[in-house]
């Protein structure tokens, strides 16, 4: 098993004493966690696009931080963009 810090062996122990109740819209928030899933994994178009070999290695450090293809990153950022939920910091 992980070290867990602080934080996170507390909630295990709150957990494990069955002092944690669901939030009132879990399902709610669930099945929009859910759409959004479905619509970032349906792949049904291909682009080919050319990078900086520096953003490239970039992105491939980034998605395996994450533990993900970079490919995968890149759709999750385009599509994030797409719906207005990824914005430029300024």
């Amino acid at each position: 098993m992980n070290r867990l810090d602080d934080e996170e062996r507390e909630v295990l122990e709150a957990f494990e004493a069955g002092a944690l109740k669901r939030a009132e819209q879990a399902d709610e928030i669930k099945q929009g966690h859910q759409t959004y899933a479905e619509a970032t994994f349906r792949k049904d178009a291909r682009i080919n696009i050319r990078l900086s070999s520096t953003d490239l290695r970039g992105l491939q450090k980034k998605a395996l931080a994450e533990g993900i293809p970079y490919q995968t990153l890149v759709s999750s950022i385009l599509h994030k963009y797409v719906e207005g939920r990824l914005h430029e910091d300024g």
